[in-house]
């Protein structure tokens, strides 16, 4: 049987291809995934959501999706000291869970 599904594939194979990555937001109604270049600082990565985020880049607070999902959320994974404060030179990885600080 297939192990994964043939989208999923498609996919990942087309995102590998135009150099794409997805990181992640997670508030308490939604979390959303966003697709950013490899190689995307933290500061570009927040201007795809909004160019204020950009433009007011403080810092970053970052989880890997694994730590995020191994823990039990944010909460879980902050008290496992799993959450990191990044800058403006941040690159961000694949399965980033991220928290923007910014002011505008």
């Amino acid at each position: 049987g297939l192990e994964e599904p043939g989208l999923n594939r498609v996919i990942r194979h087309g995102y590998h291809l135009l150099g794409l990555q997805t990181y992640f937001t997670a508030g308490v109604k939604e979390v959303r995934a966003w697709t950013v270049n490899r190689g995307a600082t933290a500061p570009e990565a927040a201007g795809v959501i909004h160019t204020d985020f950009q433009k007011g880049f403080i810092r970053a607070e970052v989880v890997h999706y694994d730590d995020f999902i191994t823990h039990n959320g944010e909460h879980g994974a902050k008290e496992a000291g799993r959450w990191q404060l990044e800058g403006k030179d941040y690159i961000v990885q694949e399965g980033d869970v991220m928290h923007f600080r910014f002011n505008v």
